[in-house]
């Protein structure tokens, strides 16, 4: 994705609130942002949150405003500082309101995208030849029209005035708190700070983190005013350590591991909801993509120690009101650390895997594709999924844990289903493609399934009048039966090939 379409995925929302609010185009402001801040990547916009490039007045510095110091017309320019971005973005509807050369330019309508761009070009906003221009062709390569188009229908249905203050702004920032990584619902979590299960020669091995199912996510600062203390690739990749002080002398170090990209380096002092790189796979011991996210407690005598990260996640969510949740196996881990939090339900195997592959996080969607087919495959994958986890064990936290596993990796296991194999897996890709791979020892295979074998399969699996033992013997039977006749083309492939091989030497 490029950096401007991250800039837009990004920052949409705050520009279509300033709309609203103001009547400025959401597209000239988002447009705006991305020119002055370099999509986010300027020296102001990540030390002070400066997406306009707006200096500091003498009257914001009187009022206790605080600014940077950095050379751009003219050396060592005083510029605005801001607690977070949405703080920039509000100020410059301000500073555009407020200021009477671009009063002109309130007398058009909202989505007058040429208009604006002219009438603030025209009053001085920037100093560059054509700004104008500049600015339209950024609107135009990316479609930010779109979102003035939004805004005002939004407006018009629900009959709702432009220009008006009282226009509330949205939840899209909480100014100083972020999670490690942004989410609708919550982070899919799959391995919990504690004692792992898998063996090592020192015996039972503490990990020291909180593993975040990923998928090419950004990864992002959690608080104002961090520092970057450490930028390197290692054992576990590459990796980036932020550090924030407390008022107490105290520090609180978090690390990102296994990161793909990083966008910072040491000595940046980053903010909330800052990119500090991109989530990946790199290391020598990783388990597929996932972010590792660490968190250690550091003294004011500098002694540290490892945390559970659940505990410093559930701190700055109730400081920045922050709902999500991070579930393992259907348990939210933050549970336990949130003051006067309602005591959980207990999710039920299945609910839990409705959940988790509904997410955005299984790669697997389940509902509203409006593809039979597809819709078809994720019925069958969930119906697998289920019979698998009762299959390897009755005790529903053991099945959580394996359906937690299986929608990870998108693969459900059938190994133990079908006798004589040595493996036998089914897999269901991102485009509903389902494949089954199996090694008997003699043959292996790796083919997607067929229409008609995915409509038995799904027969099979919703038949309400079968029991779950028949269900896994008529399932083991197809899986035999798609493997023996897969040997057998495999068989006479090879007798034909060898045939032609004698021939060919009897020739000779």
């Amino acid at each position: 994705m490029s950096k401007n379409k991250e800039y837009i995925e990004k920052y949409a929302e705050y520009a279509m609130e300033q709309m609203r609010r103001y009547g400025i185009p959401a597209s000239v402001t988002l447009a705006q942002g991305i020119c002055e801040s370099a999509s986010g990547q300027s020296e102001l916009s990540r030390k002070g949150n400066n997406h306009f490039g707006i200096k500091a007045t003498s009257s914001w510095i009187q009022n206790g405003g605080k600014y940077l110091v950095y050379t751009d017309d003219r050396p060592n320019e005083k510029f605005c500082q801001y607690a977070s971005v949405g703080d920039s973005y509000e100020h410059h509807s301000r500073f555009l309101k407020e200021n009477s050369r671009y009063a002109a330019c309130f007398n058009l309508s909202p989505d007058d995208y040429k208009g604006w761009t002219e009438g603030i070009a025209q009053a001085g906003y920037a100093t560059g030849s054509d700004y104008a221009g500049k600015l339209q062709k950024i609107i135009e390569q990316n479609g930010l029209q779109e979102y003035d188009r939004q805004v005002m229908q939004e407006m018009k249905e629900q009959g709702r005035c432009f220009g008006l203050e009282e226009n509330p702004l949205g939840e899209t920032e909480n100014a100083a708190y972020s999670f490690p990584v942004k989410r609708k619902d919550f982070l899919f979590v799959t391995t919990p700070f504690g004692v792992e299960s898998r063996s090592s020669d020192s015996g039972e091995k503490v990990h020291k983190g909180m593993d975040i199912r990923c998928n090419d996510d950004s990864v992002l600062a959690t608080e104002n005013g961090g520092k970057v203390i450490s930028v390197k690739g290692s054992g576990a990749g590459q990796s980036v350590t932020v550090e924030y002080s407390r008022k107490d002398g105290s520090k609180v170090q978090c690390s990102y591991l296994h990161l793909s990209d990083i966008a910072v380096k040491v000595g940046d002092v980053v903010n909330a909801s800052q990119k500090l790189g991109v989530s990946g796979n790199t290391g020598t011991r990783t388990t597929g993509e996932h972010l590792h996210f660490g968190v250690k407690s550091v003294s004011a005598d500098g002694s540290k120690r490892d945390m559970d990260p659940a505990a410093y996640l559930a701190e700055i969510g109730q400081k920045g009101n922050i709902k999500l949740q991070a579930l393992h196996n259907g348990n939210d881990l933050l549970a336990k650390y949130k003051s006067n939090a309602p005591q959980e339900q207990k999710v039920s195997s299945e609910d839990w895997m409705k959940k988790i592959l509904s997410s955005e996080d299984s790669g697997v969607g389940i509902s509203g594709t409006n593809d039979p087919i597809l819709d078809m495959a994720m019925t069958t994958f969930m119906s697998l999924m289920m019979l698998a986890a009762q299959i390897d064990s009755n005790d529903e936290e053991r099945q959580k844990g394996l359906i937690s596993a299986m929608a990870a990796n998108r693969l459900v296991d059938l190994t133990s289903l079908v006798p004589g194999m040595r493996q036998c897996t089914i897999t269901v890709g991102e485009n509903g493609k389902t494949v089954l791979h199996a090694e008997s020892g003699t043959v292996k295979i790796d083919r997607e399934l067929t229409s008609s074998e995915m409509n038995r399969l799904s027969l099979i699996l919703g038949n309400a009048n079968l029991s779950e033992e028949s269900k896994r013997t008529k399932i083991a039977g197809m899986v035999t039966g798609i493997v023996a006749t897969q040997q057998a083309s495999q068989n006479f492939e090879q007798g034909m090939e060898a045939e032609s091989q004698q021939q060919n030497l009897q020739r000779k």
